[in-house]
Formats: structure tokens, sequence, C-alpha cells
């Protein structure tokens, strides 16, 4: 992303005196920020440290055995006097470094991989029905159209029964209407989608293929940048920032014919869902915030605000708000969608994927956005066919047992009565792997670390004091939690060689799964009251790596069971 640095490079840590080839202290503000870096204490053990090397001028042998508590190890006095010397050096060296500006949009040396499987895909006949075979009427009225599934919507655009800029006109006016109250756009793109909408329909009739996202209005996660309209990322501190870069999801929807028509709302710097517009809410229950960090997106397509969005995740922020506002979320496996022109947030997991009202609709937008195009590291090209068959009988559900009987969880009961075998697992649990999220808070304190040495806080939610807690973090015990995370690959890897799926893995699920790059797909499962609001249930199903097929297949003949996915939240009558 072509940007223009919201902070200038620091001013020089250290000056040296080149006849003496000896380092001095500029001032203590700037001495404490390398002590940061070193992972040297506590802030007042920092403070109290920098008055002495102020007047010192070096780092001292004693200041080297008050700070080895943070390393967790105990030198000799010979030890500590060669660290002190190296500190030394490598105050210069820090110095250095720091005074390169590398921005926003330059990817780390070091590149995370997944671990596939071996254990082969099952293209084998799987019969669905699908919404796109029924006879097709035109709707009544704008919420039965702006309710249609993609498909659906397609085939009226092409048939010319109606118009993409009919659809494109009548979602703005829903994104207008009930923003007011679920606050979950940050901008509108109507001048860029009425011009979309209106090259759509022009060139309807022109020979070719026919693609069944053309002429369909969708809206981006706000950290999904598109030339001429600010990219924020939820934050007061980027809020007119404007980037030239065009996004490869983005660019990739503008090839097919999509119709961008807003930047959705996130949590600032991705998290939950409070941003600098306020908290956006639930249109099941807009007395509550809608989960985040894609808390636009899910707000939005439960709605019937966009006909599909896009949201990233990095640890729980497609699944989190796709569950809590009823729409169904998938998170591909890591690396099969380029993340080129989106917010970093951890370089080694962050995931962009679709949330749409059906798991149909989350397969055709999957179909247009996965794939490498040689600019994210991480992105590959693996195979990806929709729709598909695959044979029942030979897939494998798995299960954790939650306390509650099979015959009451619906969806493993129309697993089981269509063939599959249900099998019942547990999730690794030998691993420490809560503490594994140092590695995101780590990569989040590098990527944003000019906003933690300007000491800017203001709207980045609890961003500001974690990102401080990770400068402490030495890189040797980063490098250690991502070998123990290999070892929680290998881990799951075994658990995924006993079933094809699982559903629901229990408390751990997200954090290990977003760990080791496994795709899943969240999506509603009934519904429940709650203090006189009715709010959707879900259900998560988690796959095989680079198996988004069958976890997609497995939902669709859930949902063509089922009409959870089809109940719209009671916003008709809401005051604009």
């Amino acid at each position: 992303m072509n940007e223009t640095p919201l902070f200038g490079t620091q001013d020089d840590d250290l000056t040296t005196d080149s006849s003496a080839e000896t380092t001095t202290l500029v001032d203590r503000r700037k001495l404490l920020t390398w002590l940061g870096a070193a992972g040297a204490g506590t802030v007042i053990f920092q403070k109290a440290l920098a008055v002495q090397v102020e007047g010192a001028g070096t780092v001292t042998v004693e200041m080297v055995a008050q700070a080895e508590w943070i390393a967790g190890i105990e030198l000799s006095e010979t030890q500590r006097a060669e660290t002190a010397a190296g500190l030394q050096n490598l105050m210069r060296e820090l110095k250095a470094l720091r005074n390169v500006d590398v921005g926003y949009d330059t990817w780390p040396a070091l590149s995370f991989r997944v671990k596939p499987s071996s254990k082969p895909l099952h293209p084998h006949p799987l019969d669905i029905p699908s919404d796109s075979r029924k006879k097709l009427a035109t709707p009544d009225d704008d919420v039965d159209l702006a309710y249609m599934s993609i498909a659906d919507q397609s085939r009226l655009i092409r048939s010319g029964q109606i118009s993409s800029l009919e659809v494109t006109q009548m979602y703005l006016r829903r994104l207008k209407k009930f923003n007011p109250t679920l606050k979950f756009y940050v901008n509108l793109t109507e001048e860029l989608a009425l011009k979309q909408a209106t090259a759509v329909d022009r060139t309807r009739n022109r020979l070719g293929a026919w693609h069944p996202l053309r002429g369909i209005p969708w809206g981006a996660k706000d950290l999904i940048a598109y030339p001429e309209y600010p990219t924020t990322w939820g934050a007061p501190q980027f809020k007119d920032r404007m980037l030239n870069d065009k996004a490869t999801v983005a660019a990739k929807l503008d090839q097919v014919g999509a119709v961008l028509v807003a930047k959705l709302a996130l949590g600032a710097l991705a998290m939950g869902d409070k941003w600098y517009g306020g908290p956006t809410k639930n249109p099941w229950n807009p007395t509550q915030g809608s989960s985040g960090s894609s808390a636009g997106s899910a707000s939005a397509t439960a709605a019937g605000c966009v006909g599909f969005s896009l949201g990233s995740e990095t640890l729980g922020s497609i699944m989190s708000p796709s569950r809590r506002c009823g729409v169904t979320g998938l998170r591909p496996t890591f690396g099969r969608v380029s993340r080129q022109g989106c917010m970093s947030l951890s370089w080694s997991m962050d995931k962009l994927g679709p949330i749409c009202r059906s798991a149909e609709d989350c397969a055709l937008v999957f179909q247009a956005i996965h794939g490498a195009d040689g600019l994210d590291p991480a992105a590959v090209d693996r195979p990806f066919h929709w729709p598909v068959k695959v044979a029942l009988k030979r897939i494998s559900v798995g299960y954790v047992d939650d306390g509650r009987k099979l015959v009451d969880r619906e969806v493993l009961q129309v697993f089981k009565d269509r063939g599959c075998k249900l099998v019942e697992i547990q999730l690794p649990s030998k691993l420490p792997t809560w503490p594994l999220t140092n590695i995101l808070f780590a990569e989040a304190a590098a990527q944003f670390d000019p906003l933690t040495r300007a000491g800017v806080e203001e709207g980045l939610n609890s961003w500001p004091g974690l990102f401080r807690r990770a400068e402490f973090m030495p890189a040797v015990e980063y490098l250690r939690a991502q070998r123990i995370r290999s070892k929680l690959q290998d881990e799951m890897q075994q658990v995924m060689q006993q079933v094809d799926v699982f559903v629901d893995g229990g408390r751990d699920e997200a954090l290990i799964t977003n760990m080791t790059g496994h795709p899943a797909l969240a999506m509603p499962s009934g519904f429940v009251e709650r203090a006189g609001v009715r709010q959707p249930l879900s259900v998560q199903l988690t796959g095989r790596l680079y198996d988004e097929t069958t976890i997609l297949a497995l939902a669709q003949l859930f949902q063509s069971e089922t009409n959870y996915h089809r109940q719209r939240p009671p916003l008709e009558n809401m005051d604009a």
C-alpha cells in the first residue's frame, strides 16, 4: 500500500563522537525506547535505570544484572560484563534499524506455512438440493430482493428481470436507513457503485461467460484498500488516510463484475466492534454489539444491506461476529486468499474470507477470491471447485463431548442421518496454547511500533497496553513460541487424520485452529430468546487444510434441510 507515513522517522536515539568512537545518550525518553525494545524490565524499573544511564552514559554490569529477570536467566559476572558491552553495540544497531521507515505494507522475511495432510479429498456424488435450481420469480418488494441468495440475484440480473443498478440502489437505501442505528459502515462508495452497476447493465447482453457475482453489491471490511476512498482500519489516526493501492481481493471482485457499495466498520486496528464512529450493533439485538472485528461485515450482511461482504480473521474475527449476527462466515485455510493491500495485524495468522447469508454464497465468493497473486508471500494456489460432489458415507464428522446427548445436537443428527460417520475426538491439550497469543501480540506490536513510540492511544481499544507489553518480549521467546506452534500443527494433523470435519471444538478451538491455519465455517443453527429478544444460535465446522470444499458442502447440506439461515432480523419497522 502506497501511503504517506503517519509518523516520520524517529530522531537518533544516540549520537556518536567519531573522534572517540564513544556513544552518548541524547535524552531519557530515547533511552526508555531502547530499553523497551531490549526487554529490560517494567516501566518503573526502566525509569530508574534511565536515570542511572543518563549519568553514566553507558550500559553497566549492574544494569544487566537488574534486567536478567525478563529473560529468565542468571549470568556470571564475566557474562554480565560481556553482555553489557554487547548491549552497548546493540544500542547503536537498533538506532540504525529504527531510522529506516518500513511503513505499514512491508512483509517480514519470515513466512508461516501450514502443513497439509496427505489425506485425499472426496470427489464423489452427493445430491444436495440447490436454491439455484428452483423456479425464480421477481420479488415483490425490496426486502425480499435484499435477502435473496447471490445465485438468485445473479439470475435475475442476467435475465434482465431486474438491473444491477436497481439492486445497487436498493442496498444503498438500506445502508443509509439502518446505519444510524447499527453503525455498520465507515464510508459509502456510492459514486463507484453506481458507475460499476451501470457498466454491468450496459454490457449484460455481450457474449461470454456470466460470473455469478457479476452485478452483485458487496461490502469490504475497512482494512481492504480501494483507491479514492479512505481505508481507516477503524482507528481515528487513519480516518482520512487514502491509499493508492487496490487490494488483491477487491481487484479480483472488480474483474468478475461485483459492485462495491461500502467500506464496512471494524473495531479499531481489528479489535472488537468499537471504532471511532461508535460500536457496531447486532441487527437481531441493536442494544448489543455485533462482536468483532469484522463487525460491520457481519452486521450489514445480516441486515440485508449488502449481497455479501468480506471480513478478516486473526483470532476469531470472522467466526465471532458471524455467530453473533446469525450469518454464514468462511475462514479459509491460512494462505488461501492473498492479503496484499489489506492491513496486517499478524503476518503469520491473518486470513481473509467471505461473510454471507448461506454456505452456497460463501462458496461462490471464495471461488472468486482464492489463489496466489505473487504479492502476498504466504498465498498459494490450490484447487477449489464448486458445485462439488462428495460421498457422505465416506465423510467422518468429529465432535467434542460437551455434555449434551447427540440427539440434542441437531447438526450432528442431520449429518448422521445422511450417512456420515460420527467420531468423538479431543483437540490437542498437552501444549500451552493460550501463551501462543504472544505471537500475535509481538507481530502486531512490531507492525504498529510507530504508534507505541509516539505515545498514541486514542481510540485504539486495548491495543496500546498489549503493544507496550509485547515490546518486552525477547526475540528468543517469540521464536520459541513459533516452534511450539509447529508442534501444535503436528498434533492437530493427528486429530485430522481421524475426521474430515469436526463440529464445535470447545473453548480453545479458536486459538488452536487459527494457530494451525485450518479452515472453518460458522452458520446459524437455531434461535433462543434472551431477555425477551430472539437471537440466533450458531455452529462451527472446521475442516482439513485446503479442504474448504467439504465444510462448505456439509454446511450447504444442513442449510438445505433447515431454514435458520433464511430468517431475517426484525428491522423493517426500525426508525431511520
